[in-house]
């Protein structure tokens, strides 16, 4: 997602070369549901038996016969979009369409959730009290830098884990690259900080709605399912992402020598200087109120969806506890549009600003939401070709027999390559669930394990591939060589997947 414009420009020198561009999220699900429609003339449809939950029952696959003209499938592919957002499901016939009547199966919660959360988050960046507040974080632990590094990065990494802060973070290279070049650290330490601080939070999203939000409402369960051990797997990587950045700031410290971006000119003169002199900006009464309702907000949303009963007992059939309010999309997204107000009021911010905000926080994030809308119709391409069982039927013999933390394991791997194709988080999320969300049930396995898995491989591939803004822009902004991150991060990346498949393994036998 994207809220704000970059504070600081790239470097021009560090600018990518013109060539060739991957495409846009957008294009790649249009080029995938041109190639899923083509695949529905290919692949026989078929079904399974469903239980009571709607769930496929494992071992009653069979074949049925095509009831789709080419002038069905043809208009399948011209209602994508639309079936993708208000399309509904026929209970009788199983078919997907605008006009008839059922249940929902488009993603018009979720469109509408992404908009509202959106339109929020920028009247939250418009009273500038986020920005305020972490600048003042580092000014305040200047004299001691590895507090400074860790501070920073407890930050982002919870912004991360909540809401999905990572574009967010361009906007601060300009404040934290001068601060550890005066406390004697390089350029890739700024790099680490921002770039691994924000990224190991989205890695292990306990409720970002961007990501395990989708991902959940996707594979059909709650927000809060799996929150224990997506909260622990932050807790673990967050501290081992710290101590490696924290552990390569002192190195080179001690011995500049052995930086691995080097240093410019002027860097090092920096450091002799001792700091920045600039005065540290105040934090106003209306800074800390927003920063507190901002607080608030996101307490409460994680308050609302969590299922205590579930939680507390380990029971996934506990009773839910009368207090609890088992919120789902509907109500999240009126709880940030009526957020947004109220932080507009507390900021003093005119009708007419903040009506203008709000509208344009929500067209900010209309690209993730038309992401979701299009990914979302290719499963009614699937669906109404009676696919979607097919393909799990190919692959069923081979889940059925692999235990389930080797099962969990190989959710994470082969979700790799699909988030380097797929770069939105929202839209891979929306793809892949209603695939690996039945082959959890065939395995033994929590839906929830299942989403924790996804999230871990879309954040890992984020940390360091190439085609996300976060990383590249970043890279550019700090004026640090690509090729030289990636000397920086591939150690720490193989920690982190060593220790996400052990968190997999153990979530999927213990749940």
């Amino acid at each position: 997602m994207t809220t704000r414009t970059p504070e600081a420009e790239p470097d021009p020198a560090q600018e990518p070369r013109p060539g060739f561009r991957f495409p846009s999220a957008q294009t790649v699900l249009v080029l995938v549901t041109l190639a899923v429609w083509a695949l529905t003339f290919l692949i026989p449809p078929g079904t399974y038996d469903r239980d009571a939950r709607g769930a496929p029952v494992q071992g009653t696959y069979h074949r049925v016969d095509a009831s789709q003209s080419f002038a069905d499938r043809l208009n399948d592919l011209f209602l994508a979009p639309v079936n993708g957002l208000y399309g509904i499901l026929d209970p009788r016939s199983g078919q997907v369409g605008p006009e008839l009547s059922g249940e929902l199966f488009g993603s018009a919660g979720v469109f509408l959730f992404v908009l509202a959360i959106g339109a929020f988050i920028t009247v939250v960046f418009v009273t500038g009290a986020l920005d305020r507040g972490i600048e003042r974080l580092a000014h305040r632990l200047r004299n001691r830098g590895w507090l400074l590094i860790a501070g920073v990065m407890v930050v982002f990494s919870v912004l991360g884990t909540v809401e999905g802060f990572a574009e967010e973070t361009l906007g601060f290279y300009g404040l934290v690259v001068p601060l550890v070049l005066a406390l004697g650290y390089d350029r890739m330490t700024a790099v680490g900080t921002i770039i691994l601080g924000a990224g190991v939070g989205v890695m292990c999203s306990t409720v970002n709605p961007f990501a395990t939000g989708v991902a959940s409402a996707a594979a059909g369960i709650s927000l809060g399912d799996g929150i224990v051990l997506r909260f622990v797997m932050w807790v673990v990587l967050t501290s081992v992402t710290i101590t490696y950045v924290v552990r390569y700031a002192r190195r080179v410290r001690a011995r500049p020598e052995r930086s691995v971006s080097g240093f410019l000119p002027g860097d090092r003169a920096l450091a002799a200087a001792g700091g920045p002199d600039a005065a540290v900006p105040e934090l106003t009464g209306t800074h800390r109120a927003v920063l507190a309702l901002t607080t608030l907000v996101f307490s409460f949303m994680i308050f609302s969806v969590v299922p205590w009963a579930s939680a507390l007992t380990g029971r996934a059939d506990a009773v839910p506890y009368g207090w609890e309010l088992g919120w789902s999309f509907p109500e999240l997204a009126a709880l940030f549009l009526v957020a947004a107000v109220l932080v507009g009021v507390v900021a003093r911010m005119g009708e007419q600003q903040l009506s203008a905000t709000v509208v344009r926080g929500a067209a900010d994030f209309l690209s993730p939401a038309l992401v979701i809308v299009l990914a979302r119709g290719i499963t009614v391409i699937m669906n109404n070709s009676q696919i979607t069982d097919t393909v799990l039927h190919s692959i069923e013999g081979v889940v059925a027999g692999t235990s389930s933390a080797a099962f969990a394991v190989i959710v994470f791997l082969v979700n790799l390559p699909l988030a380097f194709l797929i770069p939105s988080s929202s839209g891979h999320a929306t793809l892949a669930m209603p695939i690996l969300a039945p082959l959890a049930d065939f395995a033994g396995v929590s839906r929830a394990v299942v989403v924790t898995a996804w999230a871990a491989a879309s954040g890992w591939m984020n940390l360091w591939v190439p085609t996300t803004a976060v990383t590249i822009g970043g890279v550019a902004l700090a004026k640090v060589g690509y090729d030289r991150y990636l000397r920086f991060v591939w150690p720490l990346l193989a920690i982190l997947a060593v220790l996400v498949c052990g968190f997999l393994a153990l979530g999927a036998v213990l749940g």
